[in-house]
């Protein structure tokens, strides 16, 4: 029968060897911010609109796709904190994710946003606009760039080819690049968002992409160490 010491020091141990899992914890920053934002803003908002959007066609089967997100994004992130030894590349993934949802969450408390696509939808009693029936009564049309579903859809596509198990499967990484781009073609044809939604999270996930995994993150880590080591010889030598 185990001590009560020995059982301690084994959930230290576990603790300790998860301690990573504790960047999740971003999670009840996120839900209950974008929930305020949800029951907010509803009527006063600025219209989000671009020309192209009247030309993109009202695909219903495409609410499949845009309901795999969420099991898209959950096995990337399930996958790269398994398979990576050192957590380099979940806390790369975690950073890319975190940061994007963040300028999300702060972009639509300042700037009040949706759109009026779903004018523009006659739903039949047909599966998928059922499905999309019951997206629209739960999933409002309001705070919607940049698209979270897009960013977030490139960010697991990035962690999927970065990992351990995967990065040299061509299969896995071809099926997670169609299921990316159709998840976010998805967001357009069942009208949840705007081209521009779209552009400004592709746009959002290239600049991230430089710091966070490009060298641009390295170059500013770089400037930064310099710039402290100057400071530390300018304090002594004032000294």
């Amino acid at each position: 029968m185990q001590s009560h010491d020995t059982r301690k020091k084994r959930l230290k141990e576990l603790i300790y060897s998860n301690r990573y899992l504790f960047l999740q914890a971003y999670w009840l920053l996120y839900l209950p911010w974008f929930a305020y934002l949800e029951k907010t803003v509803t009527k006063h908002f600025h219209i989000i609109h671009m020309k192209l959007d009247d030309y993109i066609p009202f695909l219903p089967v495409f609410v499949i796709p845009y309901f795999l997100w969420f099991g898209y994004v959950a096995v990337a992130f399930v996958n790269i904190y398994l398979h990576d030894k050192n957590k380099k590349e979940y806390i790369k993934t975690c950073q890319f994710l975190f940061t994007g949802m963040t300028v999300f969450l702060i972009a639509s408390t300042i700037y009040p946003n949706g759109h009026l696509l779903r004018n523009s939808v006659t739903l039949d009693n047909g599966f998928f606009c059922n499905l999309i029936r019951e997206l629209y009564q739960t999933d409002t049309s309001t705070n919607l760039f940049p698209s979270i579903h897009v960013f977030n859809s490139i960010g697991a596509h990035i962690a999927i080819c970065r990992s351990e198990n995967w990065k040299h499967s061509k299969v896995a990484k071809n099926a997670s690049f169609m299921l990316m781009i159709s998840i976010i073609l998805s967001t357009m044809f069942i009208k949840q968002h705007s081209v521009f939604d779209v552009l400004t999270a592709l746009l959002m996930a290239f600049i991230l992409y430089q710091f966070v995994y490009g060298r641009a993150g390295v170059d500013a880590i770089e400037t930064a160490r310099e710039t402290g080591k100057r400071s530390r010889r300018k304090r002594r030598y004032e000294f």
